[in-house]
């Protein structure tokens, strides 16, 4: 409650009965509104007294609101049920007050919470076993000193951790003749370079037969001219067109130069999602 008017941005003149205070005089209530300002902080329900010439705060009724009130040798601490400190009253001359002005979105959302769980959220979902490490010996500031067990099982972490399903293999064959469909991918550069000088392996795998290719290439650029040689060889050897060719997206398969001996040889050139079989 308070006696000045100026304190409030929304007040209700309304007479609503008298407060008594500790030497039984009474105050006539004259309103009712909200006091603080709208950005940062704000308390509801306060009345205004006639003549009251100090602003009172009832312990009681933040206790009825379900805040949490505790009282240390020098200051007054009022948190919410989930440990956000909402205001500090520091004592001046054996009381304790509190500066409405002063609160601001930095004090009424600053956080003093032993919360383990909310910790191991807060630093990247770290384990357990980190963070304690982490805490025991002061690596952070601001972490509490408190107990980091696993006694549940993070949700996010567990999604996190999830493996695709694995696809299934099929019973038939999609084609149904040799080079109908070619898979080709590269990998490299190795770390032991062989003896001709090759870093890379360039794979090529039939879809019907599942024959497989294998060219060592010196350069990742020599792919598209070893590729360009297996066309012409394969197709006389075989006695087949290659109708469609599949690979990733890597730069040495989708350039100009796939592209436009694709189109004039008739290959269907496909691509699949990166990182899967």
């Amino acid at each position: 409650m308070t006696g000045d008017p100026s304190q409030f941005f929304m007040l209700t003149s309304k007479e609503e009965g008298y407060v008594t205070f500790g030497d039984n005089n009474k105050g006539k209530i004259i309103g009712k509104g909200t006091i603080g300002n709208k950005s940062s902080f704000s308390i509801d329900d306060e009345l205004l007294v006639d003549g009251l010439k100090h602003n009172l705060l009832s312990i009681s009724q933040l206790c009825d609101k379900g805040y949490i009130v505790r009282f240390e040798s020098n200051v007054c601490i009022i948190e919410k049920p989930n440990n956000n400190i909402s205001m500090i009253a520091l004592k001046q001359n054996n009381v304790y007050t509190i500066n409405i002005e002063e609160l601001s979105n930095e004090m009424y959302f600053s956080v003093l919470n032993d919360d383990a769980w909310l910790w191991h959220r807060r630093l990247g979902h770290a384990s357990m076993k980190l963070i304690s490490k982490i805490s025991s010996k002061e690596l952070v500031r601001g972490i509490p000193s408190i107990k980091f067990v696993k006694d549940k099982v993070c949700d996010a972490c567990q999604l996190g951790k999830q493996i695709k399903t694995s696809f299934k293999s099929k019973n038939q064959i999609s084609t149904s003749r040799l080079l109908q469909l070619i898979h080709m991918d590269l990998f490299g550069p190795i770390d032991t370079i062989s003896l001709g000088g090759n870093k890379y392996a360039f794979v090529i795998i039939d879809d019907y037969s599942r024959y497989i290719w294998t060219y060592f290439l010196a350069h990742k650029s020599d792919c598209f001219k070893c590729f360009s040689k297996f066309c012409k060889l394969t197709q006389n050897e075989k006695g087949f067109m290659i109708s469609s060719i599949r690979s990733d997206h890597g730069g040495e398969f989708q350039n100009h130069d796939f592209q436009n001996f694709c189109e004039s040889n008739g290959y269907n050139h496909n691509f699949f999602t990166p990182k899967n079989p």
